[in-house]
Formats: structure tokens, C-alpha cells, sequence
């Protein structure tokens, strides 16, 4: 179905393939199999393969390492697409786009040439970890630590190697990336300038995937099926100062800031991908259930309600264009991508909730799509901080501009 809701104005010819490309891929790769990896917790090794053969892995890594150094906005679009098949799938790729972004944005001259290529081939898969058991949104209560080794074990003094000991959660992708970009801290009295992001090379998999670091297990989930979301464990993991991102500490978490902004676009984008799906799923359930002797799209109380669900629709992929759009011109956009996460996030989780609704009883049966949508829906409000982190950094860069 296409609506004549969510159209992007302006793309370029190159743009409109790319997204034509990837939408086809989402109907005749996606679609068909998101339900039942879903219900099966399986992870889509298929999916993942058919996007490294498209070369999704690279989308915004410059043609010089391999990629196709397209714009956050043709990414931004392009998740949208793969949202509206199965959001879990654009989780994978996030992540992965995060630490690319990271490493081309802030890593030095070696770090950029060991892994970009790599990773625009799809041959690396990153994660990234900011979140600890005990901090959510508060990152400046992380107390993962880097210490020289030779605080740990004497005779290893060499002052280029560092151990890393704490516990980190939330990792998407933490057992099938190889490469984890790490937040830690550096300088226990040197608040936020005393982290450092270190890049963590790992074997994927679970159990201890290096020597001193453990993937304990999938942390299971309402929703957000497929992709495996797990804790990372450290225990004294040797790792040498050339793993520092930029080569010096201190600036962690500027970068994981950074990272985070783009992100945001990002999970703004699987928003309006997924109530695009729940708004073409409640169109084609009210044209063919009928109730009262006529289609139930034909009521005036559900054709109201879907006209509501397009409006909000429309809104949400039009903020998230423009906070893509903002970024691309290389102007700072954490209040237009706080914005754009928050409006799509929240309406995101009212309209698959109207389409719910729309659907009735059958709605909560495992045999139609949008059960699946209602349990994915809500892990948008809390993913890349929650609403209540966004309306602060919105209030407060209102209050610093005015």
C-alpha cells in the first residue's frame, strides 16, 4: 500500500533508488518472516545478510572506506522503511551505525582505517554501552572503571595498557557485535570529563568472549524480539591506550553525546516507520470488517480516529526529516532530534494503540501484525533516553537561547 502520508520532498534521484531499493527489500525479505522470528526470538541472519549484500552497513561511511557516504538523512529514511517491516531490524543496524559514526567523526587517522572499511563491508558489526545496572539516564553515575594495569596486577606496568572491571546493560547487538564502544571511567573526580570511550574488540557470541569480558545471556524482553539485547561483564580486561577513541581520555563523553544525537534521529525514524505499518494496518482491516451493515471505515467514529493516526503520522516523519536535515548542514541539532524523538516516539505509541483498537478483538491475537507492533511500540519511549530526558533537553536549550 502506499499512502499519501510520510512523503520526503527533495530527495535526489540517488536518494529516491536507495529507498525504493530498501523498501522492496523490507516487503519481499522483511514482512513476510517478522512475525514468526519474532514470536521465536530468533535472530535474522538472513535479513542481516541481505542488508550487508545492500550495502546498509555502510550507508553513511565515506566512499573512501568502502562505504556509499550517504546523508544521516537518506539513513534516516532508509530506517524508516526497515521499521516498517520489523523494528528490530533497524535496531541492528542502529547500533552499528552509532559506533561508525563515532569512530569517522572522533576516532584518530589509525582507528578510521582499521575499522571503517570493515565495518561498511559488514565484516565488523558494533555496539555500543553506556547504560550499568544501577544508571539508566544518568550517565554520570557510571562507575565501570579503566585503571592503568599496574594498578591491577604489578608486574604488568606498561603504562599504554589499561584494565577495565564493571558491569554494563542494555547492549543491543552485545553478543553479535565484535566491536563495542565502551564508556567508562577514567578520572573518578573528573565528572563528565573524566570518561573515556574505549573500543572494545570482542568475539561475538555468549559466555566469555575475551579474557576478563563476559556476555552473560539475552535479557529477555515485552517486545524488541530477534535482536539480542544482553549485559556486558568486565573483569580486570586488558586493553591498550591506542583503543581510546581520538587516542586520549577525557572526551567520552562528548562522543557517546554525539553518537547519541544522531541516534536519536535514528530512533525517531522507527517510530514513524512503525506507525506507518499500524496506520496501512488499520486502513486495510477497516475497508474489509464490517460491522452495522457497511465497513467499519465508513463509521464516523473509526474514520475520525484514522484521520487522527495520518496527522500524527504526517507530524512525526516531517520532524524527523527536518532534525535529519538540520544535522546534514553540520549545524548542532540536539533540540530538533530531542524533538523529533519525543513527538515521534509518543505518537508512535498512540496510533499502533488506535490501530489496536481498530482491529478489536483480533488485535490481540499473535496471528495478526499488530500484536507485535503494540509490544515493540513502547521500548521507542525509553530507547536513546526517555521522553522525560528529551523534554529536559529541550526546556533547557529553550532557556539558554532565550
Amino acid at each position: 500500500m502506499t499512502l499519501s502520508v510520510a512523503r520526503t520532498e527533495g530527495l535526489t534521484e540517488v536518494q529516491a533508488d536507495i529507498i525504493a531499493t530498501v523498501r522492496d527489500f523490507v516487503e519481499g525479505e522483511i514482512l513476510p518472516v517478522a512475525d514468526e522470528l519474532s514470536r521465536s526470538d530468533t535472530y535474522p541472519d538472513r535479513i542481516v545478510a541481505g542488508m550487508q549484500q545492500l550495502g546498509l552497513f555502510g550507508l553513511m561511511i565515506e566512499e573512501e572506506y568502502g562505504g556509499l557516504g550517504e546523508s544521516l538523512l537518506t539513513y534516516a529514511l532508509a530506517v524508516e522503511q526497515l521499521a516498517r517491516g520489523w523494528m528490530s531490524i533497524s535496531g541492528i543496524i542502529n547500533t552499528h551505525f552509532i559506533v561508525a559514526w563515532m569512530i569517522a567523526k572522533h576516532g584518530t587517522q589509525e582507528q578510521r582505517d582499521r575499522y571503517l572499511p570493515r565495518m561498511a563491508a559488514g565484516e565488523i558489526r558494533g555496539a555500543f554501552s553506556m547504560s550499568e545496572p544501577e544508571c539508566g539516564s544518568d550517565i554520570s553515575a557510571i562507575t565501570t572503571r579503566a585503571v592503568p594495569a599496574g594498578d591491577v596486577v604489578p608486574e604488568a606496568r606498561q603504562e599504554s595498557t589499561f584494565a577495565i572491571t564493571g558491569r554494563k546493560m542494555w547492549l543491543t547487538n552485545g553478543a553479535s557485535a565484535n566491536l563495542v564502544a565502551t564508556l567508562v571511567r577514567t578520572d573518578p573526580e573528573g565528572g563528565h570529563r573524566g570518561m573515556t570511550t574505549f573500543l572494545v574488540d570482542k568475539e561475538p557470541g555468549f559466555g566469555e568472549v575475551a579474557p576478563g569480558l563476559t556476555v552473560p545471556g539475552k535479557i529477555s524482553k515485552m517486545g524488541y524480539k530477534g535482536v539480542d539485547t544482553t549485559e556486558l561483564i568486565f573483569d580486570g580486561f586488558a586493553i591498550g591506550a591506542g583503543q581510546m577513541l581520538g587516542g586520549e581520555p577525557g572526551r567520552g563523553f562528548y562522543q557517546m553525546m554525539d553518537g547519541v544525537e544522531v541516534g536519536r534521529v535514528n530512533v525517531a525514524a522507527r517510530g514513524c516507520g512503525v506507525a506507518l505499518r499500524a496506520l496501512e494496518l488499520a486502513l486495510d482491516y477497516a475497508k474489509q470488517r464490517r460491522a452495522f451493515g457497511k465497513r467499519i471505515a465508513d463509521h464516523q467514529a473509526v474514520m475520525f480516529r484514522l484521520a487522527e493516526m495520518a496527522t500524527k503520522v504526517e507530524a512525526a516523519h516531517q520532524m524527523m526529516v527536518m532534525a535529519a536535515r538540520r544535522k546534514d548542514t553540520g549545524a548542532r541539532n540536539d533540540l530538533e532530534a530531542g524533538m523529533a524523538k519525543l513527538l515521534a516516539s509518543e505518537y508512535c505509541k498512540e496510533v499502533v494503540e488506535d490501530s489496536f483498537r481498530i482491529h478489536g478483538g483480533y488485535g490481540y491475537s499473535t496471528e495478526f501484525e499488530i500484536e507485535r507492533l503494540y509490544r515493540d511500540a513502547p521500548m521507542l519511549l525509553i530507547g536513546e533516553g526517555t521522553a522525560d530526558i528529551q523534554k529536559m533537553i529541550i526546556g533547557r536549550r529553550l532557556l539558554d537561547e532565550n
